[in-house]
């Protein structure tokens, strides 16, 4: 039986992007079958504009759905209205800003935690303390609820478990029974996207398959059928995406096995391996775990704190060096192992058949996320004359999590469903200059 710890994991939703750098075009003039007047987005962390490890106002201004919304209006769509932070408040949750690099390179990040939009906190009994953030009142086109996953869109408590949803609830944390896809649909609307189920996969993945748990498929099958039914149930059109391959975004591709064991042999040239605990398999269902060799095919994740490696730990067999000997292994949440890997994919693989099944079903426009994302981890892009990967900082499209896009990254992603939209319904949505958008800000000389 799942606890609500297990229905609340904020991490954070993802990516990775496609093909042999393509150029992106401008979209064909056919009349258009679908009404743009009163467009919603519907998702989560990448739908409000998560960027740096927090939500804040200039990651908001900065959402694919913001971006599409600004395209919209010169074929006829309406006012598009986000739960922005104030200017007193822009810095919202807080998040990472990069302030320099160590004479090896590595990236110095601080959190900005000045003029944030933190309320306070609060305990929800058997739950634990749950941030609270300024509450918001007015109209809401974009529903993106950082953390949230498919598998919470019915469960009536959430409200009360995730602050960046609360603040856009009339009531308080303890109070709210509103459920995410009752919210987002009470209001009539025209036309929508959907970005939902990255977190049903990045929490597993993210924790190092020790703090979260892969949603069951079949429940990820029912709710997504139950919520592209609501969301469709008076005949409005939309978009949908598929969800990214977790395990290629630059939080899993950056702290290398290989990078770790070369800087432990500069130390120490005697040294040969790293350990890990490790999965012993790749069959779904209840895991065991054993300490092994590390390999070239574990994802070591980006917040490992490398200044652990060596360190002396106690163990009944005296005093050893962590990450190591079999005897002192890096711990689970920080490496996601090759049979997480494939047990993750897996996953993936399924909840996007079931996507794009149920699109099709309904006639709905599909940016196949996973495609295009590894095919930019493969090749790179190149749009508007400006070169983008999956690095990370140098890359340009992911922000400094690792996970989450760079203002760059979600016009890239916005114009990704532009040209699916407008494929789909015949409209002429015009495509959004990538090159007017920032990547990872560097700090000033």
């Amino acid at each position: 039986m799942k606890t609500l710890k297990q229905y609340l994991y904020i991490s954070a939703a993802l990516f990775v992007f496609a093909g042999c750098k393509p150029e992106i075009k401008t979209a064909n003039k056919a009349t258009s079958n679908a009404d743009f007047s009163r467009y919603i987005a519907v998702g989560n962390s990448l739908t409000a504009g998560y960027a740096d490890g927090g939500l804040y106002l200039e990651g908001q201004q900065n959402s694919y759905p913001s971006i599409i919304a600004k395209q919209m209006a010169a074929v006829g769509g309406g006012t598009f209205t986000q739960p922005l932070f104030n200017a007193d408040q822009a810095n919202g949750s807080g998040y990472l800003q990069l302030t320099g690099f160590t004479a090896t390179g590595s990236p110095i990040t601080t959190t900005v935690t000045a003029n944030t939009a933190v309320r306070g906190q609060v305990t929800i009994p058997g739950f634990g303390n749950v941030t609270l953030y300024t509450k918001y009142t007015g109209d809401i086109n974009n529903y993106g609820v950082p953390g949230i996953k498919l598998q919470q869109i019915t469960f009536a408590p959430y409200g009360n478990l995730n602050g960046f949803f609360e603040r856009m609830l009339p009531g308080n944390a303890g109070t709210n029974s509103t459920t995410y896809l009752d919210f987002v649909t009470a209001k009539p609307f025209t036309f929508f996207t959907d970005w939902l189920g990255n977190n049903d996969a990045l929490g597993y993945a993210t924790s190092g398959g020790a703090g979260d748990v892969l949603t069951d498929k079949g429940t990820f099958a029912a709710l997504y059928n139950l919520s592209i039914g609501k969301l469709t149930a008076s005949g409005q059109k939309g978009a949908v995406a598929t969800i990214p391959d977790v395990t290629a975004i630059p939080y899993f591709n950056t702290v290398t096995v290989g990078a770790v064991l070369a800087a432990v042999k500069a130390a120490n040239p005697a040294v040969a391996n790293l350990y890990i605990n490790a999965r012993t398999t790749a069959a779904d269902g209840t895991a065991t775990y054993a300490a092994r060799v590390a390999t070239a095919a574990d994802l070591i994740v980006l917040t490992f704190p490398t200044s652990k490696m060596g360190t002396p730990i106690t163990t009944p067999a005296g005093t050893l060096p962590y990450g190591l000997t079999p005897l002192t292994p890096i711990e689970n949440q920080y490496v996601l192992d090759a049979n997480e890997i494939t047990l993750t994919k897996d996953y993936v693989v399924n909840y996007n058949n079931t996507i794009k099944s149920i699109a099709a079903a309904k006639g709905l426009a599909v940016f196949d996320a996973y495609t295009f994302l590894n095919g930019v981890k493969q090749n790179g892009l190149v749009v508007d004359g400006v070169g983008v990967s999956s690095n990370y900082i140098s890359g340009g499209l992911f922000s400094l999590d690792g996970v989450h896009l760079t203002p760059r990254g979600y016009a890239i992603v916005a114009n990704e469903f532009i040209r699916s939209i407008n494929k789909t319904y015949g409209s002429s949505i015009p495509s959004v200059n990538v090159a007017d958008y920032n990547a990872v800000k560097f700090p000033a000389k």
